[in-house]
């Protein structure tokens, strides 16, 4: 069977040619596939594809930027950032971008990466606030979308009880401003699938209006924001990662206040926050947020409401969903205060979260030690220092009342083709905290400890390599984990570029968990959960039209004394760009065939601008898309998608009200972008 698959693999191999979008769109791309492979499939990036489309649109100047404008950039890691400092000040300005070359750990790739998005000129700044100017200069972003499945869902039948009560199609509107960099606006409407669209026609509204550089203001931001600061352990929301191929992401890179662009419907602030300069290098960063969250309430012994958890999803489509929505008031204040001076940086972060109704512990006995009660304080403390070639971070944190955790690591340059990363995390089992997003193997930093260590090889410009393992412990219990466990994850990749035009990638993944076991026995034990990925990638380049990926996906899932399950993804990736074209597009053909849900695949898939998906291939079945884009004018644009899974011996397709009868499913998208 593998022999086979390789075979197909190699055959596919001599019938494609390669063809790069424009330059930078296809970098973008680059970018979130070295990045995204750990997300949920649900995740929403929009921050992310925002910073860099308009830095592609406006590139930062490197002799005027600052460290927290680089940070933006997630393939820059704060060893890099840290030296890109200390070059100008031991070398003055770059008199050319490619300088950035003579950096110490900037590689070719980091190098390929950042080019597209910065520039030596010097660009026209608005460094004042002129409100003629604000409405003559200032630039519109308008776009509009709309998606929906075609086929019925279970959820839209006429069933008793729990159904979808609104219409099948998710529609959405964003509109972004910005007048240089020193006012942004922004105004997000959503409505999911299954949400009602009479009467409010969006679910979700979301708005801020931001200015920077007003003196000792650094940044105010009304309505919607986020916070990011240290290693997101006591104060995180918005957009963050966590392990990936490399191996530098562990160590994050705190970007303060920032205004919510995104879609995501719990991860944010609403309210209003500034950061100010005290004195030099002393920055204090205030802030309010009122909000109501979606929670499934009860009435205790006493007749008070309340809840043992807040829902997350955002979504609002049958009687009980609708009936949780702003049940729950959440209140939180708090400031951030940071000095940062040359290569060092500390902070400490102290806020209070008070909700309108108490929460109540689970019944569920690894719940024992969540968060109870009506109010939670939050203090923690952050540093970073660069000493030489190693870069030192750290954050500890405190939940009044409950429990303690900390993170602390180092990068280090260990010659001009190694870099390393260590970094040992301990997170006690009643530690609270409802803005965490700390490095960690489980959903939340919680009840885990763990070391890890990687390498990144860059020996020529040719090749790289990078490994890590990752040791974690679970002193306490987990979902479907009836006692402490333990576990291992360890990653080894190789990419080989001959040519700008011609890459091989080659991955290897293994993770070991325990897990109680599915055997029908009076209590539960724990069994070795083994899963297991290989992944050979090869994209390259025919001419300047056409460019095509292959790759081919294993992956293996044991538990226990069960069968090994042997799985596979195998796609072919096609893009039509030619310069200056009104119409561009790409296309996937897709086979996969895994045994069950447990030996699943997630690939990335392109989607339509300031859109994407992760594919989840469970099943047998073949799956496609196709992306076109077309040019209705100089500042508008139309996109257009059609994707479908088509299952192999299956009467049916998802579960509970997401069913949908046959062996089908498939999913139309129309968005219209105007910039104005």
């Amino acid at each position: 069977m593998r022999s086979k698959l390789i075979t197909i693999l190699f055959v596919m191999i001599g019938f494609v040619a390669n063809a790069q979008t424009n330059e930078q769109e296809i970098d973008v791309r680059d970018v979130i596939e070295s990045v995204a492979e750990n997300l949920p499939d649900d995740y929403d990036m929009t921050e992310l594809i925002d910073v860099l489309t308009r830095y592609r649109k406006h590139p930062i100047n490197l002799n005027k930027t600052t460290p927290e404008e680089l940070k933006t950039f997630v393939f820059l890691s704060p060893l890099q950032i840290s030296n890109f400092f200390s070059h100008i000040k031991e070398n003055g300005n770059f008199v050319d971008v490619l300088e950035l070359q003579s950096i110490d750990g900037f590689d070719a790739k980091t190098v390929q990466c950042l080019i597209p998005f910065v520039t030596l000129t010097a660009a026209t700044e608005y460094e004042k606030l002129n409100f003629k100017e604000i409405f003559n200069l200032g630039e519109s972003d308008l776009m509009i979308r709309l998606a929906q499945t075609m086929q019925k869902q279970k959820g839209y039948t006429s069933l008793p009880g729990n159904r979808y009560l609104g219409s099948a199609e998710r529609f959405q509107t964003r509109y972004r401003y910005h007048y240089g960099t020193i006012v942004s606006a922004a105004l997000t409407l959503d409505k999911d699938a299954g949400e009602k669209f009479i009467g409010k026609p969006f679910d979700y509204v979301s708005a801020n209006v931001a200015l920077f550089k007003l003196g000792r203001i650094k940044k105010l931001v009304l309505g919607d924001y986020s916070l990011q600061f240290g290693q997101g352990l006591t104060l995180w929301s918005g957009f963050s990662f966590g392990k990936g191929s490399d191996v530098a992401s562990v160590a994050k890179k705190d970007l303060g206040l920032r205004p919510y662009t995104s879609t995501n419907e719990y991860s944010f602030l609403r309210g209003i926050s500034m950061t100010i300069n005290l004195y030099k290098n002393i920055d204090l960063t205030p802030f309010v947020s009122f909000r109501k969250l979606d929670a499934s309430q009860d009435l205790d012994l006493e007749g008070n409401l309340v809840q043992s958890t807040i829902n997350q999803t955002g979504l609002h489509r049958t009687p009980t969903e609708i009936e949780n929505k702003n049940t729950l008031s959440q209140k939180i204040y708090g400031a951030v205060i940071q000095y940062t001076k040359n290569d060092f940086g500390i902070g400490a972060i102290a806020y209070q979260t008070e909700y309108g109704n108490s929460f109540i512990t689970q019944t569920a006995i690894y719940d024992k030690f969540s968060f109870t009660g009506n109010s939670l304080t939050n203090l923690g403390i952050y540093y970073n220092y660069t000493y030489k070639n190693i870069y030192f971070y750290g954050e500890g944190a405190k939940s009044i009342n409950s429990g303690f955790a900390y993170v602390n690591g180092a990068l280090i340059s260990l010659s001009a083709i190694v870099s390393a990363a260590i970094t040992y995390r301990n997170y006690s089992k009643n530690y609270h905290s409802f803005f965490n997003q700390a490095v960690a193997e489980a959903s939340e930093a919680v009840n885990e400890k763990g070391l890890y260590a990687g390498l990144n090889i860059v020996p020529s410009k040719r090749w790289a390599f990078s490994f890590y393992g990752d040791y974690f412990q679970f002193p306490w219990l987990k979902f479907r984990v009836d006692a402490p466990s333990k576990g291992y994850e360890i990653l080894g990749q190789m990419v080989y570029t001959p040519t700008k035009t011609f890459k091989v990638l080659a991955r290897f993944k293994t993770e070991n968990k325990e897990q109680n076991t599915d055997l029908d026995v009076p209590i539960n034990f724990l069994d070795e959960v083994k899963k297991e990925g290989y992944r050979g990638e090869v994209s390259w380049q025919l001419n300047k039209k056409w460019s095509f990926q292959n790759r081919l996906e294993i992956s293996q899932y044991k538990k226990g004394d069960a069968n090994k399950e042997f799985g596979y993804l195998i796609y072919q990736d096609v893009d039509y760009s030619p310069m200056f074209s009104k119409i561009t597009g790409n296309l996937r053909i897709a086979y996969f065939d895994t045994p069950s849900y447990n030996s699943r695949i997630y690939a990335y898939e392109d989607d339509v601008l300031y859109s994407f998906a992760f594919g989840m291939y469970s099943g047998s079945g073949f799956r496609t898309y196709i992306n076109l884009k077309y040019n209705l004018a100089k500042k508008l644009n139309i996109w257009a998608r059609y994707g479908m899974f088509y299952y192999k011996d299956v009467e049916t397709v998802g579960t509970y009200l997401d069913e949908i009868q046959g062996n089908k499913k498939s999913e139309v998208k129309i968005q219209l972008r105007y910039q104005f």
